[in-house]
């Protein structure tokens, strides 16, 4: 059923503007008036990415949609639900408390896929862009064993759980990105204009300069003249590591130089750990089967040699053997880690362990976040020094010279 967007008054007079969905103008038009409110103006709302076709979700190129709009929608829901509140009904209201002009069209489109008579899973699928694979899949078996309040309360913990760990990371790389980005510009600007200010007086002593000067002034007329090729080839070189990441080879050593860089690597362990336990124990609490959560698992978290082991742990399964088998050959997966995963399968409680797994890991993430930013930035600093320490230096050799001369 179309949406229209219309501009109507109310019966106080007062503008008002929204979504309804009607078979017809004419019948929004209807609608409106039965409603109590006079319509002034009515268009159909089509998506500004319709020209993608059905891949672009409902949502165009220059929509956007923040994750945190989902999670809020997914905790109304669940509260509506939970009170007892019919899913058509729970939708509308959510379509009226949404801001978003591009959310509020998705909601609209999926409650009246509802009330046509499809599932909340096969009308949420029609926008692949908001609701990821774990999402649907949560909310199919929510729907299959009558607990679509209590799943979608979990979904929405599980997003604002994994939200906040990315979010703590970002936050956590932003500020070192932000330094060197400039203490880059600031020695690009002190080599190519404040240094040659400097050094036109050394070309007049007829001497033999220090290699430290020379090697300067020849970098910073190299810069002044042809920085466009620095940034030219700045821009060939992310270009080639993103095609050569693209191949199967560099996504492999990609992923593994990942997982093993100093510094960094222990960081990104802890959260694919984190994720992995998380993901794995949200979808066992929402009754989805242990293999497909695995499937799906797999795919979250975007490493290929993490997902090696994730396979031959789904191989074990299917031949009636742990998975514990699997994971305690891999060098990603602690003994720790894989002592409590055994302990859960054997007590048949492997849903609550992962929760346990992940809330500790999630845990040993910030501590190591917080080990990172403390190593990078003196690093960083260190580094900054060393730049800065080599210019003053190439300055002040020659300058050295001049007054052993006049001495």
């Amino acid at each position: 059923m179309p949406v229209y967007e219309y501009k109507a008054l109310n019966s106080s007079g007062k503008n008002v503007k929204g979504i309804i969905d009607a078979e017809s103008e004419g019948q929004a038009r209807s609608k409106l008036r039965s409603s109590g409110k006079y319509p002034v103006s009515i268009k159909q709302s089509k998506s500004k990415g319709t020209a993608f076709g059905k891949k672009s979700g409902g949502i165009g190129f220059f929509d956007r949609v923040k994750s945190e709009e989902v999670h809020v929608m997914t905790r109304q829901l669940a509260t509506l639900l939970g009170a007892g509140i019919p899913l058509v009904q729970s939708l509308s209201s959510l379509v009226d408390q949404t801001g978003n002009p591009a959310f509020k069209r998705v909601i609209a489109q999926v409650r009246e896929k509802v009330n046509e008579g499809e599932t909340l899973t096969r009308a949420l699928s029609d926008h692949p862009k908001l609701f990821s694979t774990i999402y649907l899949n949560m909310i199919r078996a929510g729907e299959a064993s009558g607990t679509l309040d209590v799943v979608l309360e979990r979904l929405a913990d599980f997003g604002e759980k994994q939200q906040a760990l990315q979010s703590r990371l970002q936050a956590a790389l932003i500020y070192p990105l932000f330094m060197a980005i400039i203490g880059a510009a600031i020695l690009f600007v002190l080599v190519t204009y404040v240094v040659p200010n400097i050094t036109s007086v050394f070309s007049e002593m007829g001497r033999v300069l220090p290699w430290p000067t020379r090697f300067l002034i020849e970098l910073s007329d190299f810069l002044k003249r042809f920085w466009w090729i620095v940034v030219a080839l700045f821009a060939l070189l992310i270009f080639g590591l993103r095609y050569f990441v693209s191949l199967p080879a560099g996504r492999s050593l990609w992923d593994l130089l990942k997982l093993k860089a100093p510094v960094v690597g222990p960081v990104v362990r802890k959260v694919f750990l984190a994720r992995f336990a998380s993901t794995l124990g949200s979808l066992l609490n929402s009754s989805v089967g242990l293999m497909t959560s695995m499937e799906i698992v797999k795919t979250l978290v975007n490493n290929v040699h993490i997902a090696s082991v994730i396979d031959e742990a789904m191989d074990h399964v299917e031949k009636g053997k742990s998975m514990t088998v699997a994971l305690s050959n891999s060098p990603w997966f602690p003994p720790m880690f894989v002592q409590m995963i055994s302990v859960g399968e054997q007590s048949g409680n492997l849903e609550g362990m992962l929760e346990k797994v992940s809330s500790s890991y999630e845990r040993d993430v910030e501590v190591a976040i917080l080990g990172m930013t403390s190593l990078i930035e003196p690093i960083m600093i260190v580094f900054m020094g060393a730049a800065v320490g080599f210019v003053v230096l190439s300055i002040l050799l020659p300058i050295f010279e001049m007054n052993q001369m006049v001495q």
